[in-house]
């Protein structure tokens, strides 16, 4: 193949792939357009309530929750590790 087709193949190429870039920046801008979730901050600026999701205090945790609970990695609580 000489230089000149090398040339010629790769301009064919790039040109593809500006087309395919226009037709994906179309597409999402035609996504974007039909999105209709919901904002996700109120007007004062706080994440709105969704369904499903927990909100969690920043109270401290009640520790006797976890008496029975090992360690991730260390064992028992009050053993030592292997």
């Amino acid at each position: 193949m000489s230089l000149h087709d090398e040339l010629t193949a790769v301009q064919h190429c790039l040109d593809d792939l500006v087309r395919t870039v226009g037709r994906l920046e179309r597409s999402l801008a035609q996504l974007r357009a039909a999105d209709t979730a919901p904002d996700p901050l109120d007007p004062a600026g706080h994440a709105a309530p969704v369904d499903g999701v927990i909100t969690i205090t920043e109270a401290p945790y009640d520790t006797t929750l976890w008496t029975d609970s090992d360690d991730e990695g260390l064992g028992v609580r009050g053993r030592h590790a292997p």
